[in-house]
């Protein structure tokens, strides 16, 4: 290496090195002289030190070019391609349609409480203790997202989308799955953000703005993070939902289907995301995986919501200090929301969800069990409209993009949030 090469130049005393180095330029002059001014003459010998050095930089350089290289496949791999979007776009839309036919199909929404099955699933998402995270061993790329920062006319690049959106997450503006593609979500939860901050509602990144969102928050606290899979973590019950209201409601519960989808809900992630930035990995037990590092969780009295169908967007206040916002869907052209202000009556986690399947003039009634993949999600927060609440949804990718049965429905982790700091009465008003 260059560096080697210094220190063994440096070890010959200071007040020898000109002489040193002006025997090494002579010895190479003759070198390359010695054959051009007789063929006898003896062809001077390469000098040690100086083909060492010439070696060791040439050695030195390869492994920084491979080492960009490596970095830059690395960063190529995350990034926003379009054909990958394209693909990834088509499966939301897949998982979307099946979700918003079985909404059509079990008319409104009805959530009871149980007290008999575990609420494993809850704990997945709210419970970090004993969780251990990490940083020694990163990738290049995991690295570059945690020391990203905003500069006016900065390219766009994953890295510091990731860090944008885990910053709004972290200041309760939730940007849904973190993903590290700027969408629709993404753009609302600046603009939502700068609301709450009183700034300019653009959407647009800006110098006010990436202030605002660091100002609370420690310079060194990373973004992205090492995890290592528990025992359990690979031994939760998974099992795979089943289509249509008959076979759900046979099932014990509506559980994770694996545990990628468990983490995704649990780190705030879209699956898609988790899966590229742990490419290879087996997701077994004693395995150290990367994941977002997700914040603190909010601590504040909401005692009034807006749901607005227009922004899809919830608003969530405590008195006039809007306190967090999340993406949401509110309604459809064919089951529309209510306009009105109406209360929160009832708070479930865990909710079974009673489903009227309707076939010609004869309809069936279903009790499909709770889960993550309940189509009412974990919680279910009735309004004192009959029918209606707030409640998740076993599908965050679609968040913003599906219909709703006429309800407002968040990720499983923001309904969480909210069930947390909510009140029995409070005021939700849909617009």
């Amino acid at each position: 290496m260059t560096m080697n090469a210094k220190l063994t130049l440096t070890k010959t005393p200071t007040k020898f090195a000109p002489k040193l180095l002006a025997t090494t330029v002579a010895a190479t002059l003759f070198a390359f002289s010695g054959s051009a001014i007789a063929e006898t003459t003896p062809k001077a010998k390469p000098v040690d030190s100086l083909q060492k050095l010439i070696n060791d930089t040439e050695s030195e350089n390869k492994r920084a070019a491979l080492a960009k290289a490596k970095q830059a496949d690395e960063s190529a791999e995350l990034a926003s391609d379009d054909a990958d979007d394209v693909a990834i776009q088509a499966q939301v839309n897949s998982e979307i349609a099946e979700q918003s036919e079985e909404d059509a199909e079990s008319g409104q929404a009805v959530a009871i409480a149980t007290p008999t099955l575990d609420d494993d699933s809850i704990k997945s998402i709210e419970n970090k203790d004993g969780k251990i995270y990490k940083t020694t061993n990163l990738s290049n790329y995991a690295r570059a997202v945690n020391s990203a920062v905003w500069t006016p006319n900065m390219r766009r690049n994953t890295a510091m989308t990731v860090k944008m959106q885990a910053l709004l997450d972290w200041n309760h503006a939730s940007p849904g799955p973190i993903d590290g593609g700027w969408g629709m979500n993404s753009t609302k939860a600046v603009a939502n953000f700068q609301t709450m901050k009183g700034l300019p509602s653009t959407g647009k990144m800006n110098a006010a703005t990436w202030n605002a969102l660091t100002k609370n928050i420690d310079p060194n606290q990373p973004v992205l993070v090492e995890y290592t899979l528990t025992k359990d973590d690979v031994n939760t019950n998974f099992v795979q939902t089943p289509s249509g209201s008959a076979a759900k409601s046979k099932m014990k519960g509506l559980y994770y289907q694996n545990i990628k989808e468990m983490l995704g809900e649990r780190f705030h992630m879209d699956v898609r995301y988790l899966e590229k930035l742990n490419k290879g990995k087996s997701f077994t037990e004693g395995e150290t995986i990367t994941v977002i590092n997700v914040g603190t969780p909010l601590k504040a009295k909401i005692n009034r919501v807006v749901a607005d169908k227009a922004s899809k967007t919830l608003y969530a206040y405590n008195g006039d200090k809007l306190v967090a916002t999340y993406p949401t869907t509110v309604g459809s052209t064919a089951t529309p929301s209510p306009t009105g202000t109406f209360k929160i009556v009832n708070k479930v986690k865990m909710p079974w969800y009673k489903s009227t399947v309707k076939s010609g003039d004869k309809k069936e009634v279903f009790m499909l069990p709770p889960g993550p993949n309940n189509p009412v999600g974990v919680v279910w927060m009735g309004l004192s409209k009959p029918s209606y609440g707030i409640h998740g949804s076993p599908v965050p990718e679609g968040i913003s993009r599906q219909a709703s049965a006429g309800c407002v429905r968040l990720t499983n982790w923001d309904v969480l949030e909210v069930y947390a700091n909510i009140e029995n009465g409070a005021s939700v008003e849909l617009k």
